[in-house]
């Protein structure tokens, strides 16, 4: 799903006319009552009936996911070797740091320098499994340089490298430390990844002028077109970096004659400034996995795997939606509940879900919609997402372990297809960073687009969870549906 960051500013009349029973929250959800009578709440008789939902595994490829990140969104970079239940993920991160300024020899001067050290500092801000076991970060040169404001395929790699190393070869990250304060020469900040580079590549740095590679931004390009980041080696986790942050850079450390004898120490530091450009590579490898014996297949599956974008989803079906008489629908609630599984601790959960709609009438290859009257605009802009559902609630399972359960609330769309005047849709359960599509507001009576600026989650790659399907022995997916008859 292409990325565009559009902002939605909409002016639609909005007419929600909902009825709440405050005794409906004492219905227990587990239980199965096909239609039987609760309580009388203010003289209506009230109902309560579940509807068996059919869950299918599969995964998202290039061809159903063209999501596109830029420079503010939260990059990843590491490799999980060893997730028992969804397989291996490699990040790498694709890079630009420059001057700040051309057209001045960028160093404080080229005569008597002695060169100290030059550093890559990257901006951390998350790490996800497994950080005990370090990872062996390795910096190569870019083979092509970077489109100006471009925006590139989570799912391809962009960039070709060179075969050599520029960072000092043998250097382990330990995860585990990153959040740690440093205490370098005229940088004390915490949350950087500092990898050390040859002192090769700063000579060479410094060895230019401005007659040539620092004359403009196209003439520096031609020099240096950018970094690839790689973990090679052992590993177990992926760690979330801030490109655009004053945090991240190279930082030359070197020294200058005094005037009046011995030297002082100097930094000076390209930055990822507005100009830089920057892409990720995020590769799911499922073989020999559950996902991958589960995905595709046309048997209903007792088990669901959904991973964060780029992951997995599930497509569901609700057959005898369609087959419900017409009555006043109090609330409709599709109920997923996780299923524990003890690598969760490495590996959580994402924050948010999300519920879509096939629809095979819309034009074009991604024909999947919002789920009519579901989603409404807030007041300050954009979708009312938690009114949805998309985020859990904490609940425990029948063996007493801490899981999520996600109510998504579709309440309008399923009194529409009972009262005759909404089609029933397949839908799509799975965990993205944002959505786009077609959606339809309660109170409109045509659909618009959305480009995918709503924001799901506020991250890609770090989640995936495991949830029962709509035939598994004590956790189905299923659908909830409390009424009163006509």
């Amino acid at each position: 799903m292409k990325k565009t960051y559009q902002l939605l500013y909409f002016s639609l009349p909005v007419t929600v006319i909902f009825i709440l029973f405050s005794a409906c929250r004492k219905i227990n959800d587990y239980t199965e009552l096909g239609g039987d009578l609760i309580p009388p709440i203010d003289n209506i008789n009230t109902f309560d009936t579940t509807l068996t939902v059919y869950a299918f595994n599969d995964t998202f490829s290039l061809q159903n996911d063209s999501l596109r990140i830029n420079k503010n969104d939260r990059f990843y970079l590491g490799v999980i070797h060893n997730d028992p239940i969804f397989g291996k993920t490699d990040a790498q991160v694709f890079m630009e740091l420059k001057p700040e300024f051309y057209a001045n020899y960028p160093f404080a001067r080229r005569d008597s320098t002695k060169l100290d050290s030059v550093v890559m500092v990257l901006s951390y801000a998350s790490r996800y499994g497994d950080t005990t076991i370090p990872q062996t970060i390795n910096v190569y040169e870019l083979n092509q340089a970077f489109k100006n404001d471009s925006s590139y395929l989570l799912r391809v790699p962009a960039f070709t490298h060179g075969i050599t190393q520029l960072n000092i070869p043998g250097q382990l990250t330990d995860l585990t430390k990153l959040d740690d304060s440093v205490k370098v020469f005229k940088d004390t900040t915490a949350g950087q990844l500092r990898i050390k580079l040859d002192t090769n590549f700063a000579r060479r740095m410094m060895n230019y002028d401005t007659s040539d590679t620092y004359r403009t931004d196209s003439s520096f390009k031609s020099k240096l077109k950018g970094f690839a980041l790689k973990s090679e080696g052992a590993g177990n986790a992926i760690i979330g970096l801030t490109m655009n942050s004053a945090n991240t850079k190279l930082a030359f450390y070197y020294r200058i004659p005094k005037p009046g004898g011995g030297d002082s120490l100097v930094v000076t530091y390209f930055t990822f400034n507005v100009s830089c450009n920057a892409a990720n590579y995020v590769k799911r490898d499922y073989a020999g996995t559950p996902v991958a014996a589960a995905a595709g297949l046309t048997v209903q599956a007792p088990v669901v795997y959904i991973q964060k974008t780029p992951g997995s989803f599930a497509s569901i079906k609700i057959p005898d939606l369609t087959a419900l008489s017409n009555r006043v629908v109090h609330r409709a609630e599709l109920i997923v509940e996780q299923l524990y599984d003890p690598s969760d601790d490495k590996f959580p959960p994402p924050l948010n879900m999300y519920v879509d709609a096939y629809d095979p009438s819309i034009s074009g290859f991604y024909k999947y919609r919002t789920i009519p009257y579901a989603l409404d605009l807030i007041s300050s802009g954009g979708f009312n997402f938690n009114a949805l559902g998309i985020s859990p609630v904490n609940d425990k399972d029948p063996f007493g372990n801490n899981i999520k359960v996600w109510k998504f609330n579709l309440s309008r769309y399923v009194q529409r297809i009972v009262n005759g005047t909404q089609t029933a849709y397949d839908l799509r359960l799975y965990a993205p960073l944002t959505i786009r599509g077609k959606t339809r507001l309660s109170g409109s009576t045509t659909d618009f687009d959305i480009f995918d600026g709503a924001f799901v989650n506020s991250t890609i790659a770090d989640g995936r969870i495991r949830v029962g399907g709509g035939n598994h022995p004590t956790q189905r997916m299923r659908l909830r549906i409390i009424y009163s008859k006509l």
